[in-house]
């Protein structure tokens, strides 16, 4: 089952190659890189349909002016400009917790915790199975969840969140040989990870 579950990724990767091209490319790079002012009306109205689109236009005109006033910065001078040092600290902070956040670790031995629990070996890949399902749809939820609460409180709370669960984890895996629900209960905290780290980081 498995090959056919990872081949299935392609058979989605083949559908968008085959309609490509019957896509129309997008007004704003049609506009600001091209400067084709008809291509981009063009394709304004095979996406929305007939009718008068000049604010979408004006829009545009007014992005490509600001683009043009900006000056395009190389690594080294993003690095050395101060007035983005805040937000350089906040990214690389961000992208390094994600990277150190333990996910990696818990899909690499979530196998061997539900090994552990008992569970049957062919049940296993759908447990697995469960848990990347559990990540797809709590990410889903967090698109909505992101504009009521705003991405600062689901960052700290998913990473709150995420700690919680792993200390309970270390906690659990350490006394599943003293008593036989532990193992259930780890099990549980797997799937509350994957969805704090969905609806978070």
């Amino acid at each position: 089952l498995w090959p056919w579950l990872l081949a299935s990724s392609g058979l989605s990767a083949l559908l968008q190659l085959v309609a490509l091209p019957f896509f129309p490319d997008s007004p704003s790079y049609l506009l600001i890189q091209k400067g084709n002012e008809e291509a981009c009306r063009k394709a304004i109205r095979k996406l929305w349909g007939q009718g008068d689109h000049q604010a979408e236009i004006d829009d545009i005109m007014k992005e490509k002016g600001a683009m043009a006033s900006t000056k395009t910065l190389r690594v080294l001078e993003v690095i050395k400009e101060r007035s983005l040092r805040w937000q350089l600290y906040v990214l690389v902070t961000v992208m390094t917790t994600l990277q150190l956040c333990g996910i990696n670790a818990i899909y690499f031995y979530s196998f061997e915790v539900f090994h552990t629990a008992k569970f049957e070996e062919y049940l296993i890949p759908y447990v697995s199975l469960g848990v990347g399902l559990c990540e797809c749809l709590s990410s889903i939820l967090c698109s909505t969840l992101i504009d009521r609460f705003g991405r600062k409180v689901l960052l700290w709370g998913g990473y709150l969140l995420m700690c919680s669960v792993l200390a309970l984890l270390t906690m659990t895996l350490s006394l599943q040989h003293k008593f036989f629900w532990m193992h259930y209960f780890s099990v549980i905290l797997i799937f509350l990870f994957v969805v704090f780290f969905g609806i978070g980081p």
